[in-house]
C-alpha cells in the first residue's frame, strides 16, 4: 500500500535523524551498509538511545514507568501492533531479519540497572551490565549484517563489553556527575582511589593507574572479539570492524594522554572517524580479492 510505504520511510526517516543528531561513532560506521540494512540499524540505534535517555536525563519523570511502557511497546513490536514510530520501523526489521526478542528485553533490563545502581562491586557484576547494554546491542547488529559462523556471536558479546568498557573510561567525569561510578569497587580498593576523589573530580595518580588497568582490560576484550571473527564472516561485520576500528582509537587516545579523562570527555573528529572507516573498508576488500 503505498500510504503504508510512506509512512514507514517517514518512521525510518526518523530514526536516521535520531542517529545523525546524537553524532554516534556508530552513524559513520552505518554508511558501509546497503541502505536496507542501514535503515535497519537507524531503527536499532534510535531504540537504544530513547530506552538509554530515560535512565540518563534527570529531566525524566518517573522512569521506571516509562520503562515499564517501552516494554509493553516491546510487546507489541513483535506481535505486529507497533504505535510509537521508532518501534514502527523496528517492527518492520525484526521481521524482516528474524531478530530474537530477548536481545530487546535485555537492553531494557541494562538501562533498569541504571535505575537502581550506582555501583558495582565487582568487574563480573559490571560485566553483567556490560553485557545487557552493549554486547545484546551487538547481538541485535549481527542479525542484520548477517553471518554464517555461529561463533560470530562470540564475537559480538566480546566487543560489546570492550565498547562499553571504553565509554566507562572515557565518561568518568560524566558519570560522577550523576553520582555513578561504574569502575569496579575491587579495582578502586586494588589501586588506593577512594569514591569521593571521583565524584568530586580530582584526578590522582592513583586513579590514573587505575584507568591503565581498566584499559588493559578493555584491549583484551578487543584482543579476544578480533580472535572469535570467523574468516567467513569478515566481510559481513565490515560495520562492526568499524565501530571497532573507530572505538580502539579512542582507547588509544585516552591511554597515550596517561588516562587524564577527568574534567575531560575525549573524542574523534569527523575527518578522524571517516579515514577509519574507509580504511577498514579497503582492507575487507583487500582482503575477500586476495582470498578469492
Amino acid at each position: 500500500m503505498p500510504g503504508a510505504a510512506a509512512a514507514l520511510e517517514e518512521d525510518y526517516a526518523h530514526c536516521a535523524s535520531i542517529t545523525r543528531r546524537s553524532s554516534s561513532n556508530f552513524y559513520y560506521a552505518f554508511m558501509l551498509l546497503p541502505a536496507a540494512r542501514r535503515q535497519a540499524l537507524y531503527s536499532v540505534y534510535a531504540f537504544c538511545r530513547f530506552v538509554d535517555d530515560i535512565a540518563d536525563d534527570q529531566s525524566v519523570g518517573h522512569p521506571a514507568e516509562l520503562l515499564a511502557r517501552w516494554r509493553e511497546e516491546l510487546e507489541r513490536i513483535f506481535n505486529g501492533t507497533p504505535a510509537h514510530p521508532i518501534s514502527r520501523a523496528l517492527a518492520h526489521n525484526v521481521r524482516r531479519f528474524a531478530i530474537p526478542r530477548r536481545y530487546f528485553e535485555e537492553i531494557i533490563d541494562g538501562v533498569e540497572m541504571d535505575l537502581g545502581r550506582t555501583r558495582y562491586a565487582s568487574f563480573e557484576e559490571l560485566r553483567l551490565y556490560c553485557h545487557r547494554v552493549a554486547s545484546a546491542v551487538g547481538l541485535v547488529c549481527i542479525e542484520i549484517f548477517g553471518y554464517r559462523n555461529p561463533r560470530a556471536r562470540q564475537y559480538a558479546e566480546h566487543l560489546g563489553i570492550a565498547f562499553q568498557l571504553t565509554n566507562i573510561i572515557r565518561d568518568v567525569s560524566e558519570d560522577a556527575g550523576r553520582g555513578r561510578i561504574y569502575l569496579p569497587l575491587e579495582d578502586l580498593a586494588r589501586f588506593g582511589v577512594r569514591e569521593d576523589e571521583i565524584l568530586r573530580g580530582i584526578d590522582t595518580l592513583e586513579l590514573r593507574r587505575l584507568l591503565a588497568f581498566e584499559v588493559e582490560r578493555a584491549r583484551s576484550f578487543y584482543a579476544q572479539a578480533e580472535q572469535a571473527l570467523p574468516a567467513e564472516d569478515r566481510a559481513a561485520m565490515v560495520c562492526a570492524e568499524a565501530m571497532r576500528s573507530i572505538y580502539q582509537a579512542l582507547l588509544e587516545r585516552i591511554a597515550s594522554q596517561g588516562c587524564g579523562v577527568i574534567g575531560r570527555r575525549y573524542r574523534l573528529s569527523t575527518p578522524r572517524k571517516l579515514y577509519l572507516v574507509g580504511r577498514t573498508w579497503a582492507g575487507t576488500r583487500l582482503r575477500a580479492r586476495s582470498q578469492a
